[in-house]
């Protein structure tokens, strides 16, 4: 089969010069890209006449999937796939694969650390020590403490509560459906509106969908301490970005750490969250660490090796 490699994925050009030779043995051809091109047309060039397609976040439209006719699986290096037209790949018989749990860890830990920043405004004091000033009247907050409410029990949202308990934080959880991994930590699960209203710290967890977007809306920021901290490193329309901005800018939220957004970066300068006060904005790198990167790449080659094995076997 013709196996195509869209993009990097962080792996070094050795690397996929062995994959290259691997495949090969195999009786397959694999190509791959060292650079990152999200345009149509790029994407169209690239994978136009390839079986099967491993990409990562990058978006796919049925038009881009309209002009591969001979796609038969994507291999995606991601965990979510709202960025896939999942639609056209069912009604066509094309097989998707994620790479479920790669950045389990990367993610859980970039959570906790936007908690840290906030709380102690760490980039904020970098700037001030850099520009010749000095902590004044500062004092911060620690997380150990804290009451911090986890909402949405995956594997993140459940490898963050464990941190968070290591740190001596009271954990309270919200799902859909409750765990018992997460009982058996001790953690209550309790309906949405309590858990705002209790926690110090909200930190979401949650899958895009339809059912999740604006999870976090004005109303639900309303139940909010003031001094509460809103942690999001889920997907951006699970929050109201508009809401979060003015709740921020009004004193109604006392801060939050923020690694995902309606779009990918780069950003609009007048983004709402960049204006916003008390808020540590990163170009999404939750999931972006060499550990992570390593994992993904295991996984997404394996699951390009069982489709091959079960299209062999057919």
């Amino acid at each position: 089969m013709n196996i195509v490699c869209v993009e990097p994925l962080g792996i070094s050009g050795e690397q996929f010069e062995s994959l290259k030779q691997q495949f090969a043995q195999q009786g397959h051809r694999f190509d791959y890209y060292m650079d990152r091109n999200e345009t149509e047309t790029a994407l169209v060039e690239r994978m136009h006449d390839a079986e099967v397609v491993i990409i990562s976040n990058i978006k796919l439209n049925a038009c881009v999937l309209a002009q591969c006719p001979h796609l038969r699986m994507l291999s995606v290096a991601f965990t979510g796939l709202d960025h896939i037209n999942l639609g056209y790949c069912q009604e066509h018989g094309i097989v998707v694969k994620n790479a479920a749990g790669y950045s389990t860890t990367a993610v859980s830990e970039l959570a906790v650390g936007l908690m840290i920043d906030v709380l102690r405004k760490v980039t904020e004091l970098d700037g001030t020590l850099r520009q010749g000033g000095t902590r004044g009247a500062f004092l911060g907050r620690e997380l150990k403490g804290k009451t911090v409410g986890v909402v949405g029990t995956g594997a993140i949202g459940t490898a963050t509560a464990r941190l968070l308990q290591a740190f001596g934080c009271r954990v309270v959880a919200y799902n859909r459906s409750e765990h018992d991994d997460i009982k058996a930590m001790g953690i209550p699960y309790l309906p949405l509106d309590t858990l705002l209203a209790e926690s110090d710290i909200v930190t979401l967890h949650v899958p895009m969908t339809p059912e999740t977007k604006h999870l976090i809306g004005a109303r639900e920021l309303t139940l909010m301490k003031p001094s509460a901290i809103l942690i999001n490193t889920a997907r951006g329309n699970v929050m109201d970005i508009a809401a979060v901005a003015e709740a921020l800018n009004a004193g109604r939220l006392a801060g939050a750490g923020v690694d995902v957004f309606e779009q990918e970066p780069p950003l609009p300068t007048d983004h709402p969250l960049l204006k916003a006060r008390n808020c540590v904005a990163v170009p999404h790198v939750g999931y972006a660490s060499r550990e992570a990167f390593d994992i993904r790449a295991d996984i997404v080659m394996n699951n390009v090796r069982e489709f091959l094995n079960n299209q062999a076997q057919s």
